[in-house]
């Protein structure tokens, strides 16, 4: 750590008596080089370097290194075009991936947007405001994993017998109504264990979403909601036309940043079960590819198709921003 800071400090001097040495906007010029000069070589290194390296190995099949005792071996890898693109369709398994992966993006932003927007005009102003909020955004305290491991004690079922740990189907054990196996492989159609791990990231990110709309909705002037009140505009009609329209670029980057936290859920799905009862997603699968079933093109392919599902999110929250702007 002493070693660092000495290198950082003698690193920073450096710049300014580099800086010092021309004056003008040649110094300011300098100046700016030698401080966003390291920045850009870091990004470089450390993303653009490996994007184009997992660019490139979702064309090619085949191990890039075979792990052994002795250290790292070298292998040639086979070009395949877009067959590991076509594999995400074809490969058993992979399909209900892709749906499920949907389902989470779709289902996860709305819904936790929907609560943690409702809950904060619940609770604007209200006794006990302050309580309220930290209850609701305590989830957001807890791990991926932790929280994960506390929903499976909810969703536990342990067979048809009358002792049940798990939470829901205690009660539902108690007043005499089916138990469900909340984390089993569905029968039908609907991923109803997939619901179930999304009913936990809603859980975790409505506090998110809740504390950013909550305080976009006390930036709203006192002005314009006097004078709507004034106008006769109150309760439903003052949410829709006052409201909502002067917290809308809150909503847009909740909902984005939720959707990216979304499309990169890993934890959830990994502690309960690994994704092996047909509730995998797009992020554990490409960790399973890539390190558990030795497949790093696929792997690359799906990290390549995650990039490629986030950047319209981005692109879509940078155009509302500049629009309201």
């Amino acid at each position: 750590m002493l070693v660092g800071l000495a290198v950082f400090g003698a690193v920073f001097l450096g710049i300014l008596l580099l800086a010092s040495v021309f004056k003008g906007r040649v110094g300011e010029r300098v100046q700016a080089a030698a401080f966003v000069g390291p920045t850009l070589l870091f990004i470089a290194i450390g993303l653009i370097y490996p994007a184009i390296l997992t660019i490139r190995r979702s064309f090619y099949n085949g191990k890039f290194f075979d792990i052994n005792f002795g250290g790292y071996t070298s292998s040639k890898p086979e070009f395949v075009g877009f067959e590991n693109f076509a594999k995400l369709w074809t490969t058993p398994g992979l399909p209900e991936v892709i749906r499920n992966t949907f389902l989470w993006v779709i289902l996860v932003p709305l819904v936790a947007t929907a609560f943690g927007l409702l809950y904060a005009v619940l609770v604007d102003r209200a006794r006990g405001e302050a309580v309220a909020k930290a209850l609701i955004f305590m989830p957001m305290a807890i791990s991926m994993v932790g929280a994960t491991l506390i929903w499976k004690f909810v969703y536990s079922y342990n067979g048809g017998g009358d002792t049940q740990i798990g939470l829901i189907n205690a009660i539902l054990n108690a007043v005499g109504l089916p138990m469900v196996d909340f984390l089993r492989a569905p029968d039908g159609a609907i991923p109803t264990n997939t619901l179930a791990l999304i009913v936990i990231m809603i859980w975790i990110q409505a506090g998110f979403a809740m504390t950013i709309l909550s305080a976009a909705i006390k930036g709203i002037p006192d002005d314009i909601i006097e004078a709507a009140k004034m106008d006769g505009v109150s309760g439903v009609k003052l949410f829709r036309f006052i409201t909502l329209p002067s917290i809308r670029p809150s909503i847009v980057v909740v909902l984005t940043t939720i959707s990216i936290a979304t499309l990169k859920a890993f934890d959830i799905v990994q502690a309960t079960d690994g994704g092996t009862q047909g509730n995998s997603v797009l992020a554990n699968e490409f960790y399973r590819r890539s390190f558990v079933t030795q497949e790093p093109g696929l792997g690359a392919a799906i990290a390549l198709v995650i990039f490629l599902l986030v950047m319209p999110i981005i692109i879509f929250n940078v155009i509302q921003m500049r629009k309201d702007a």
